[in-house]
């Protein structure tokens, strides 16, 4: 029986096999496809790079994002054991480690605009590491401003079991700190790297902060699913925010980008201020005033006053069901 079950499989097999062998070769049909990848390519509205001068590698970046971690957090991202003893060493290696490959990813963040945009020579190498040795020379101020951060994290979310476990898990934490770095970068104007990080902090955690919106200390996403900061936002001190908030922009015309670039777009949040999950903040001129909480599910384009309380009026609810329907009015 097993004897006629094997012969039926080969059998089989010989005729797969001769199945799949294509009646023309395949590749004879590559080359109309690359001919026709080329002359896309040619037209000056194609996107492509193909230049002599080499861009920034994202993986390269998102390894930097890596090595601030183990830099800002010594022993929590490290498979090695750190002690007092040998933590001064372990610190400067990754620093050295870290200037090093930031300054290769910045240089050929320059190199790349000066070429594609034709600017005149500025240096690219010598400004490179000049701007690399400010970040490095600034990641004390973003430890001190994470260390608020995860203190605020611990404050304000009572399911927080401790600071190793916001450290470890928050996705806002994470957020907040590729931010931190990306912020640094874009205000040195480094070109695409700053994009890179927050957008890979996006693709991590579902929070979108644009590396040039300006966040205070002490700043706390919880959940964070769905959280969006525009580009000219600026969020004060101690600022709590819940999943799927918008501080974002007005809808703009169209052909608007030009006219409104790099002008105040997106709202100002001042000090202490909460806003709760799935509220939308839009506008340029919106200020919410110190102090203030806003309720969930609310959109808002005008100014709120400090010490404000801005919420929906609760609705009815219709419950349907077992022959009957009622109408309650949502906590009574």
């Amino acid at each position: 029986m097993k004897k006629k079950k094997t012969v039926k499989f080969l059998n089989s097999y010989q005729q797969c096999d001769t199945a799949i062998e294509p009646a023309t070769p395949l590749y004879e049909k590559i080359p109309p496809v690359v001919k026709k990848l080329m002359k896309i390519m040619a037209d000056k509205n194609s996107f492509s790079h193909v230049e002599p001068i080499a861009i920034p590698s994202s993986e390269s970046v998102v390894k930097l994002i890596h090595q601030v971690r183990r830099i800002l957090f010594p022993g929590y991202f490290t498979q090695s054991t750190l002690a007092q003893s040998n933590l001064e060493y372990y610190l400067g290696q990754e620093t050295t480690y870290f200037l090093e490959n930031l300054s290769r990813q910045i240089i050929s963040a320059f190199q790349h605009d000066c070429f594609r945009l034709n600017l005149p020579c500025s240096n690219c190498s010598e400004q490179g590491h000049e701007i690399s040795l400010k970040i490095v020379q600034e990641l004390p101020t973003i430890k001190k401003l994470l260390d608020t951060d995860i203190r605020a994290a611990y404050e304000g979310d009572p399911a927080a079991e401790g600071y190793d476990e916001i450290i470890f898990s928050y996705p806002g934490l994470m957020a907040i700190l590729i931010y931190r770095l990306a912020n640094l970068l874009h205000k040195h104007k480094v070109p695409v790297i700053p994009r890179i990080m927050t957008e890979h902090a996006h693709s991590l955690t579902g929070i979108d902060i644009h590396p040039g919106a300006t966040i205070g200390e002490s700043f706390f996403i919880d959940h964070g699913t769905g959280v969006v900061i525009g580009e000219t936002t600026e969020i004060g001190h101690h600022v709590r925010l819940y999943q799927g908030v918008t501080l974002g922009a007005i809808s703009l015309p169209k052909d608007a980008g030009d006219q409104f670039r790099h002008k105040k777009r997106h709202p100002t949040i001042e000090d202490d201020v909460i806003i709760y999950s799935n509220t939308t903040v839009l506008g340029g001129e919106t200020v919410i005033g110190a102090r203030s909480v806003i309720g969930g599910n609310i959109w808002i384009t005008e100014s709120v006053p400090p010490d404000t309380k801005v919420l929906l009026k609760r609705p009815e609810l219709i419950y349907a069901g077992n022959g009957r329907k009622k109408t309650k009015k949502r906590g009574k």
